[in-house]
């Protein structure tokens, strides 16, 4: 279970910084990071590139710094940058965006959580989240006074695929109560890879506009989606574009996770909301790293960046999966994401003192195999991290030297079928 922020302590003992820790503590990235860099593991925990960026948008950045865009920029967003995501998403959302009014610039798709929940939770209101959820949506929510409400996905036992876990709507619509004001939604979904299909969207729409909610999604890989799999946005829907807040990622995108520029793309209602908490946040965005985001998409179309990308990553999914299905454990396919949930049931790990087994067993693969994974049991709450016992998260958002050296180690494991 979360706790309580807003719970004081009457005691004279009572430390409200040491209060705020327990609350959100370190993340579970920083611990495994740590873990990998000590033990020298291979390190296929943390998403983040370690590849190159492409010459074109890393030369766009130089340039920008060159010309002295080096000072503040405007609150909303770098004009370059807004008009060059109005033209990539217009028509992707079957609609003419207005660039000034309805794109807000956020440092990274991390802000853009925070400033939209900030900008529409009061304390007391009920926010669904949707487990497995990327860490920082309950902590966004409690910092807002809100209470977080969840929902987790199921999956059958020894599923091979990420599209086989499925939200319960009748579930999804117990959870909702009149406070209910949120439902965050991520889709490509970070750990699992699961893209909800234009079905599964539609139903949860259908409860949106039925309880007059509001919908954060999180599309940060969205251009990261293997065929047959279709990324859906759920503000083109009928009824859900004045009700949605749709982020977006540089990071993910162009594999610059250190820029931390990121994009929220609503109507004028909920772009303006988000506008008013954001200013009090960063105030502004870096001016060069947009100018060269903005470079980068005006380019991206022409290069068949998009297209580019995608087959590089399923490139790379297909390779790691090959070798977790070879050496005995049970993959389950992504559609989308540069993640892979594998089963490590077989495993043969002891679990000690009040140690979670997922956490065990990747302390495990990063000690002894020497290669780091995720445990998943912090992407949900208390009540459910029971589901990702016999879990792992991979990444494979790396070169394919390290994916290789990764493989070698990972035959360590090999399991006797």
């Amino acid at each position: 279970m979360h706790a309580d922020p807003n719970q004081r302590d009457t005691s004279p003992s009572y430390d409200p910084v040491a209060h705020r820790v327990r609350a959100f503590g370190a993340t579970v990235f920083a611990e495994f990071t740590a873990l990998a860099n000590a033990t020298g593991a291979v390190n296929l925990g943390q998403g983040f590139p370690n590849f190159p960026a492409p010459d074109f948008v890393k030369e766009a950045a130089q340039a920008a710094i060159a010309a002295d865009l080096n000072q503040y920029a405007r609150s909303a967003g770098h004009p370059r940058l807004v008009n060059a995501l109005a033209q990539v998403y217009s028509p992707l959302f079957g609609r003419t965006l207005d660039p000034m009014q309805e794109i807000v610039v956020t440092v990274g798709a991390t802000e853009g959580i925070f400033a939209t929940v900030q900008a529409l939770v009061n304390p007391g209101d009920e926010v669904i989240l949707i487990e497995p959820f990327y860490d920082s949506y309950p902590a966004s929510v409690l910092m807002a006074g809100g209470t977080p409400v969840y929902v987790p996905l199921r999956g059958p036992v020894g599923s091979r695929s990420a599209a086989a876990w499925v939200l319960d709507i009748d579930e999804l619509a117990a959870a909702i109560t009149p406070r209910t004001k949120l439902i965050l939604l991520n889709t490509p979904l970070n750990p699992l890879g699961k893209v909800y299909s234009r079905t599964e969207l539609a139903a949860i729409a259908t409860l949106v506009q039925a309880h007059n909610l509001t919908v954060l999604s999180d599309e940060v890989y969205e251009w990261m989606v293997y065929p047959p799999a279709e990324h859906v946005r759920i503000a083109t829907l009928p009824g859900m574009w004045e009700r949605t807040v749709t982020l977006g990622s540089a990071g993910k995108t162009f594999s610059v996770t250190g820029w931390k520029i990121g994009w929220a793309i609503a109507p004028p209602r909920l772009a303006h909301a988000v506008l008013m908490a954001h200013q009090w946040i960063p105030f502004a965005v870096s001016t060069p790293m947009q100018e060269a985001v903005a470079v980068a998409l005006e380019q991206a179309e022409p290069r068949c960046y998009f297209a580019w990308l995608s087959a590089l990553y399923q490139a790379k999914r297909d390779r790691l999966l090959g070798v977790l299905d070879d050496i005995g454990l049970t993959p389950m396919a992504p559609d989308g994401s540069y993640f892979i949930i594998v089963d490590t049931s077989k495993i043969n790990v002891p679990v000690t003192g009040d140690s979670r087994r997922d956490v065990a067993v990747c302390r495990w693969l990063t000690g002894e195999i020497g290669v780091a994974a995720i445990p998943p049991s912090p992407f949900y709450s208390g009540p459910h991290q029971s589901l990702t016992d016999n879990m792992a998260r991979f990444t494979f958002c790396k070169t394919d030297d390290m994916l290789e050296e990764a493989a070698r180690r990972l035959q360590r494991v090999k399991i006797q079928r």
